[in-house]
């Protein structure tokens, strides 16, 4: 029934006047919207941006996020181990703070064919890199993974890490550039049997100081002795050994001073052993010299392919984030 009041009237002829203009646009809706699909069709959505060129990225950029590599793995090797080898730890690198980013980051660029510059590897330390075939092996099977890979070692025999307190030899170390430099010394430190552990943390602390004067940017990787024996002798004729059990007490102070002072950390003497079996494991499976020091060329061999497995490691735990 129809309103006859003045304002009823009213309300009935503007509810009139929305209905035709309702049912004008949507006859002009409808229309526009047919002219649109057929000259614009619609997709289920728009289609994703280009990843930007090499030559476009910034140095600021992630380069890992824009490229969406982060599964960009390698192959990590087995290692085999003689079958004296009993209760081994876990062979990785200790970098919480992710120390060994912008040198991880580097062997990214470099595995993915995105930069040819060559990866500058400094490697000090005492006889055991003096002897070259560990930091060999490990720098010629990097080279393999990597590509161009600078592996140069600096060892000198009885060395302490005091022994490369001298500005001519950080001075040698800085003109190579490098862009890691790996500290190899404890195995002296600990054959003094009045070994004190504050002294062995200044001593460290003093090296590295110099050589982040002289190399600001780049970053430090510390790894442990692989154990060695104390000697004695009873007699004119007979030498015995014993574990050096000063060995276990060098390894927690290197590893307090790299946590205080941000190194990262590849602790060889856990990783095949530590206190109850490194020492027992090399000389069971006849891999050290008779002076119980020093280790024959298949011990150091394997010592590198240690080292190498946990490089890679470390790689793919970054690349893989």
């Amino acid at each position: 029934m129809e309103r006859n009041s003045t304002t009823g009237g009213g309300l009935m002829k503007r509810n009139n006047r929305i209905k035709i203009v309702l049912e004008v646009s949507k006859a002009y809706f409808s229309s526009a919207t047919l002219f649109l699909l057929y000259f614009f069709p619609l997709h289920a959505q728009d289609p994703i941006p280009s990843c930007p060129l090499i030559s476009k990225v910034t140095a600021n950029c992630d380069t890992l996020r824009s490229y969406s590599q982060r599964t960009d793995t390698v192959a990590v090797p087995q290692i085999a181990f003689p079958s004296g080898f009993q209760q081994l730890g876990e062979n990785e690198l200790t970098d919480s703070l992710g120390i060994l980013n912008p040198f991880l980051e580097k062997l990214r660029l470099l595995h993915a064919g995105f930069s040819t510059d060559t990866i500058r590897i400094v490697h000090i330390g005492d006889s055991h890199i003096r002897g070259r075939i560990l930091p060999r092996t490990t720098g010629t099977l990097l080279t393999e993974t990597f590509g161009a890979i600078s592996y140069i070692d600096m060892g000198i025999n009885g060395a302490f890490c005091t022994t490369f307190t001298r500005p001519d030899r950080i001075s040698d170390i800085a003109a190579l550039h490098p862009d890691l430099v790996i500290l190899s010394f404890g195995t002296n430190e600990s054959h003094n049997r009045r070994y004190n552990t504050l002294l062995h943390y200044r001593q460290m602390d003093e090296l590295v100081r110099m050589l982040r004067d002289s190399l600001p940017n780049v970053p430090l990787l510390m790894t442990t002795p692989p154990g060695s024996y104390d000697s004695f002798r009873k007699s004119r004729r007979r030498r015995t050994y014993s574990i050096n059990p000063r060995t276990a007490i060098a390894v927690e102070t290197m590893r307090r001073f790299a946590d205080d002072n941000g190194l990262a950390v590849w602790d060889m003497y856990e990783a095949v052993g530590g206190r109850q079996r490194a020492c027992l494991n090399w000389q069971e499976a006849k891999l050290m010299r008779p002076d119980h020091v020093h280790y024959l060329p298949e011990g150091y061999v394997l010592q590198g392919e240690l080292f190498y497995q946990a490089l890679l490691k470390a790689y793919n735990d970054y690349v893989g984030y």
